[in-house]
């Protein structure tokens, strides 16, 4: 059975909010940066995948304030 994370604690707080943040900055930005120029993917693919790092970062920061993590 799977163990449950508590949001409660300080570790995950801060953990979830910098990985929306990450999400929500550098997916869209470094990631891109990343896929086009060093990995040699097409610019649409790439803007793609940034724009769907940036809605998992929204979903994540949503889903915080949603259950009160984030005040």
């Amino acid at each position: 059975m799977p163990a449950k994370i508590d949001l409660n604690s300080k570790f995950w707080k801060t953990f979830f909010i910098l990985l929306a943040a990450l999400l929500m900055f550098a997916g869209p930005t470094y990631v891109v940066y990343v896929l086009i120029n060093v990995l040699n993917m097409e610019y649409v693919l790439s803007m793609a995948s940034g724009g769907i790092l940036f809605i998992v970062g929204l979903i994540l920061l949503w889903y915080l304030v949603k259950n009160k993590v984030i005040s």
